[in-house]
């Protein structure tokens, strides 16, 4: 589920979605926090937050969309047990009664947004705008409809929305993130490791006997389970996205050459410029620089001169767009490849400015970019008529077709799959061509039933997926003689890793007896490798992220092991080296790890606020309508 949230976060669906993490937030406070006795309300309401009661279809309302917002991000349905089962009815109705303490507050405190503004901050979401960088109507009213949205609900809750902003940026300010918890972020991310270790294989697990018939029967009827034929389903699926709808789509000259002379500066590369600078204390440091410079000194020795490492100095390849300081970005733009600027006065200070490259820019004629904008222009329109062509097909399997005659009618291609298990692989034991881009269709075809109109998957290019089960052959088990070659070899398998456990136990017992890797090895046939620059959680193709998490539970001189890449290996490792990079507060990595605390200190903070206000404002909740919502029981009315 947090995978798919984090999907959704970059665009306008995703802001809406970002406000379960409100309700994830503060859902301790609003649900926990309280009593769990309804009293003195209507039947029809389900909680109160101080005068304002929150209606049980209102709840209905919001829970299921959340439901069915969250299993499009995640390309499947989520059922209501899954849901149940993740909290998320708790978490939602944190949300509301979150929702609905911050409104009363911006009542209190009269704030509002104008009818002007909730329009401008619409048509300026790049999620609506269409090729020419203008407001597509057309394409937001074809994306708020997907989501399940009538134009009116989708205004209203980005005015809402835009009013709590104002709150929450009131509350949380600008947090200030103290250095000694950035280095302490930081030494966890970047502390690396090396070792010295050696991989028991088969070799090292000697001659295994052949299991007698009794052993072999005695193995398989304690693990019968593990070698049932599976469920498997077939399946009917009609895809459709918008690359394949836009092949259909002609665009004239007319409407691409319109786009061009809107966007020339879409269609043509900036002039880059690799650029260094040296800012200095004050502008009388910075002239007597100049004058040096000016005297034959070069930039590089000027660089040394003054104590800086490269990474100080330099700025990178960019585009005079690019280049927050304009001043600078001025002196680097007028320079000629390898010249140096007096001083300049910028907004960090007065430095000096060396422009070490020049990549000239390119400015592409219409005729270069033609068929790229028509791609463009006839992709935006296919998932306008996406849309029509979804609500055709939906309206035919209304009338009475199957969807393969749904799809026929519309010149759509519908896709047999005659028998596919839950993990996407046909009875040949190989996954099914059919389905390997067809995300989240096999978890959702054994969430549903023969007979169930489904409704579609949403696609991550923003196309749909329908699918129909026609039938199921259920799971069932196998005699011995059925599965004897896949039982002997998962027979061999644990004998192997058995043997490798005890071997590899022997050698820690040895090693921490303060013998060295090598000697203990070469009683294997083995001779120790070297591995280092080893971090938390990366695994590689000799380390699965389950021996690196040992690695990083061993002290420094210290032995270890686990299991390899497979379960018929056993790594023994002793590490050598531990060490924690410098941190450089003006790194990507410094930047990356303090913006991320600040994000985690801002939502503690809010979530403070809003346990504080609903504290004062008093709130109470109707358990059993809950339950009965969530477990998908009727209206308790």
């Amino acid at each position: 589920m947090l995978r798919g949230i984090h999907k959704a976060t970059a665009n306008w669906l995703g802001k809406i979605i970002m406000t379960i993490v409100l309700g994830t937030l503060v859902v301790s406070f609003a649900i926990w926090g309280i009593g769990d006795i309804f009293r003195g309300f209507g039947r029809s309401a389900l909680a109160k937050v101080g005068g304002v009661e929150i209606g049980v279809e209102q709840f209905r309302q919001v829970y299921m969309d959340r439901v069915q917002q969250i299993g499009r991000q995640l390309g499947r349905p989520m059922t209501m047990d899954q849901a149940r089962a993740l909290g998320f009815d708790q978490q939602v109705l944190g949300e509301m009664i979150a929702k609905t303490a911050i409104d009363q507050r911006a009542h209190q405190l009269g704030l509002g947004i104008s009818d002007e503004d909730v329009a401008r901050h619409i048509m300026a979401d790049p999620s609506f705008q269409g090729a020419s960088g203008t407001f597509d109507r057309a394409l937001f009213e074809s994306l708020i409809r997907q989501a399940g949205y009538t134009e009116q609900r989708f205004v209203s809750e980005q005015r809402e929305q835009m009013v709590r902003a104002q709150i929450f940026d009131t509350v949380s300010g600008d947090v200030v993130v103290p250095k000694s918890l950035v280095e302490l972020a930081y030494r966890h991310a970047s502390e690396e490791r090396a070792v010295e270790y050696v991989v028991l294989g088969r070799a090292q697990a000697g001659q295994i006997p052949q299991p007698t018939p009794e052993m072999l029967a005695k193995y398989f009827d304690e693990r019968k389970a593990l070698f049932q034929a599976p469920e498997y389903r077939k399946l009917t699926i009609v895809e459709v996205t918008p690359e394949e709808v836009a092949k259909k789509i002609a665009v004239s000259d007319a409407d691409a050459k319109q786009v061009f002379a809107a966007h020339p500066e879409r269609y043509s590369t900036p002039e880059r410029r690799h650029v260094e600078q040296i800012v200095f204390p004050d502008a009388q440091a910075a002239q007597a620089a100049a004058d040096s410079i000016a005297k034959g000194l070069s930039f590089d020795a000027l660089v040394k001169q003054r104590q800086l490492q490269p990474k100080d100095v330099d700025l990178g390849t960019v585009a005079k767009s690019d280049m927050v300081d304009q001043e600078i970005a001025n002196a680097a733009f007028s320079l000629k490849e390898g010249g140096v600027s007096g001083p300049v006065k910028g907004r960090f200070g007065t430095a000096l400015v060396h422009v070490l490259k020049i990549e000239p820019g390119e400015t592409r004629s219409y005729e270069q970019v033609a068929s790229q904008i028509k791609q463009d222009l006839a992709l935006e329109r296919a998932r306008t008529q996406l849309s029509d062509l979804r609500n055709k097909l939906e309206d035919a399997r209304a009338a009475g077709d199957s969807l393969t005659e749904a799809a026929q009618k519309l010149g759509l291609k519908a896709t047999t799959v005659d028998a596919v298990d839950r993990a996407g692989k046909g009875p040949d034991g190989k996954p099914v061509d059919a389905l390997r881009n067809a995300t989240g269709v096999v978890p959702a075809a054994f969430a549903t039933e023969v007979g169930v109109e489904n409704d579609p998957l949403q696609l991550p290019n923003g196309g749909a997926l329908w699918y129909d089960v026609l039938g199921v052959s259920s799971a069932h088990e196998r005699k011995l003689d059925e599965v004897k070659t896949e039982v002997e070899i998962q027979w061999t398998n644990d004998e192997i890793a058995k043997r490798l456990q005890e071997k590899a136990n022997a050698m820690l017992t040895k090693l921490k007896a303060g013998a060295a890797l090598k000697d203990v090895a070469a009683a294997e046939g083995l001779a120790p490798l070297k591995a280092s620059g080893l971090k938390r959680g990366d695994g590689n193709e000799t380390f699965p992220a389950q021996a690196i998490d040992s690695i990083f539970r061993t002290a420094k001189d210290q032995a270890g092991a686990a299991q390899g890449q497979q379960p018929v290996q056993r790594i023994v490792f002793r590490v050598t080296d531990v060490k924690t990079p410098a941190l450089d507060m003006n790194s990507p990595d410094a930047k990356r790890i303090e913006n991320a605390t600040r994000t985690s200190k801002t939502n503690e903070l809010l979530g403070q606020y809003v346990s504080q206000l609903e504290s004062e404002l008093g709130v109470s909740i109707n358990q059993a309508a809950l339950s009965q919502i969530a477990g998908g029981e009727a209206n308790p009315n």
